[in-house]
């Protein structure tokens, strides 16, 4: 498991490129036949991506959280990018098509990733936060997701957020999951951009072609950086800093967040006219 440090919001004024994409951006997350981790100590969230390509894969705990197993004091939410798969959790196993989402609780000790086809393997991707109560795992299918519509055609924003671990579908202690889906033409997220002082947040980009990028904006309302994203990689985004981002191309992202509340709308809006 791979551990990244928190940042103070003075010290990455002075980050040149590689240091940008050293402390935020992960690359490589999903090996063949392997479990992948990143352990951030913003808000202690594990980011992970599960392709069991040619055999199962147990979720284990690294040596990092000092547990016995790995959801002995954390919640998981899993969403696959991937053919079909299942995941099985304690005995129970839950089929996951492709954007089907999984929400495990506190205390389940046994969590087996595979896949129905080695020839179409899945892909999960997973995040976990600590956790200080135990709810029931819940299946989430794309049409059982809150759904929000947001932006315009007009500010090349349009795009539509599937909501899987939220409080109107799910009970989870602080972990908070989606995607959001653009339309073509739109190039966009979280734009008009804002912070959320009180969770940090996470996004994983996806459905870009080989030659598209992503240019992600991050930093201080005043002081914003930027980090070019493909596909299948996530940026870590701290609570201080604004998380938008503009493609060469539409695309897709999946958003986990944790931290003091699970409010989605508890955003601090930044005026157009501050940033900088």
């Amino acid at each position: 498991m791979e551990v990244r440090y928190a940042a103070n919001p003075k010290d990455v004024k002075l980050y040149d490129t590689r240091r940008l994409r050293d402390e935020f951006l992960i690359e490589d997350l999903f090996p063949s036949d392997a479990v992948k981790m990143v352990y951030s100590h913003i808000d202690r969230i594990i980011v992970g991506g599960v392709v069991p390509a040619t055999k199962p894969i147990a979720l284990e705990a690294g040596s990092e959280i000092r547990a016995e197993y790995f959801l002995e004091r954390r919640e998981l939410g899993v969403i696959n990018i991937g053919g079909k798969g299942t995941v099985t959790v304690d005995g129970t196993a839950y089929e996951l098509d492709n954007r089907d989402g999984l929400y495990v609780g506190m205390g389940a000790k046994e969590i087996i990733f595979a896949s129905a086809d080695a020839k179409s393997p899945a892909k999960f991707y997973f995040n976990s936060a600590p956790a200080h109560a135990a709810y029931p795992t819940v299946k989430v299918g794309l049409a059982k997701a809150r759904r929000v519509e947001l932006g315009s055609q007009a500010e090349a924003n349009k795009r539509t957020i599937y909501q899987y671990i939220h409080p109107e579908v799910l009970q989870s202690c602080q972990l908070v999951m989606g995607m959001t889906v653009l339309e073509q033409g739109s190039v966009w997220n979280t734009m008009p951009s804002h912070t959320h002082d009180r969770r940090m947040e996470v996004y994983l980009y996806l459905n870009m072609p080989e030659d598209a990028v992503v240019f992600h904006f991050m930093g201080e309302p005043g002081e914003t950086r930027h980090i070019v994203v493909r596909n299948e990689q996530a940026v870590i985004s701290p609570s201080w800093s604004i998380h938008s981002g503009v493609g060469t191309r539409s695309y897709a992202f999946i958003w986990g967040m944790c931290g003091e509340n699970q409010t989605f709308t508890d955003m601090d809006h930044i005026p157009m006219a501050e940033l900088k």
